[in-house]
């Protein structure tokens, strides 16, 4: 009963270490990653693509209301898993911080330097009392002089990566994007392999709807597909929910 009262005490801490240095927020924040729709960034030759899956829980919800991508500045987008509040928070931030540069010095801001000042908002959090971690993670794409892409967790850590996946069944659709990733992809190579990507995220599902899955590319700068191209792209890879077509 002691040992269940002592973990208990580290439990709740949100910046105390347990004795074998665990911080369970941090990880129950993961936690909370793992139960968010998928999210898919794949760096091609010529580009960055940003693809997320929408969770519609009802008809009657408006599709475009569930935002999982964002743009942050022209060279710059977002994708987010986890906790939606926390997703936005941490977007607003960027959105900031990239602006703030843009005015400070009359450039924008590189993608490595904007990852990391947004990893390091993310781990203040995980020091601070009366304060829990964002129980999100973000992929990062943009466009330096050449394509980047970055995976921020709930840790403050940042990872660059060439395809990787966050959020549900993220572990399954990184081995898909291993087995079937190319260093040579385009940018339109590399939208059917994200839309392949989240299609092996849903694995209960037989198709994928046009409404139900968001894809941008930052090539160089931001842009989202709308319906009509999500729809032909899912059709042509032989993804497309029947119901939907």
């Amino acid at each position: 009963m002691n040992g269940n009262r002592d973990q208990q005490a580290y439990d709740r801490g949100t910046n105390i270490f347990s004795p074998d240095g665990r911080l369970y927020q941090v990880e129950y924040a993961r936690e909370a990653v793992r139960r968010g729709s998928a999210s898919v960034g794949v760096r091609a030759e010529d580009g960055v693509v940003l693809a997320a899956s929408r969770r519609l829980r009802s008809p009657l919800l408006e599709a475009e209301s569930v935002e999982k991508l964002h743009e942050v500045d022209d060279h710059v987008g977002l994708a987010s898993a986890g906790h939606v509040a926390d997703a936005r928070r941490l977007v607003d931030f960027g959105r900031r911080r990239a602006q703030g540069d843009r005015l400070r010095y009359g450039e924008a801001m590189g993608v490595e330097p904007f990852t990391k000042a947004l990893t390091d908002h993310v781990q203040e959090y995980t020091q601070q009392g009366g304060a829990r971690p964002f129980g999100a993670a973000l992929l990062v794409g943009g466009m330096d002089d050449e394509p980047r892409l970055f995976e921020t967790d709930p840790s403050g850590t940042p990872r660059e990566w060439r395809a990787t996946a966050i959020g549900a069944n993220d572990g399954d659709v990184r081995e898909f994007l291993e087995a079937n990733y190319d260093d040579g992809l385009s940018v339109e190579q590399g939208v059917d392999l994200a839309l392949e990507a989240l299609a092996e995220s849903r694995q209960d599902q037989e198709g994928v709807a046009p409404e139900t899955v968001s894809v941008a590319t930052v090539a160089p700068e931001y842009g989202e597909l709308d319906d009509d191209e999500r729809r032909s792209r899912l059709d042509a890879l032989g993804l497309l929910d029947a119901s939907a077509s």
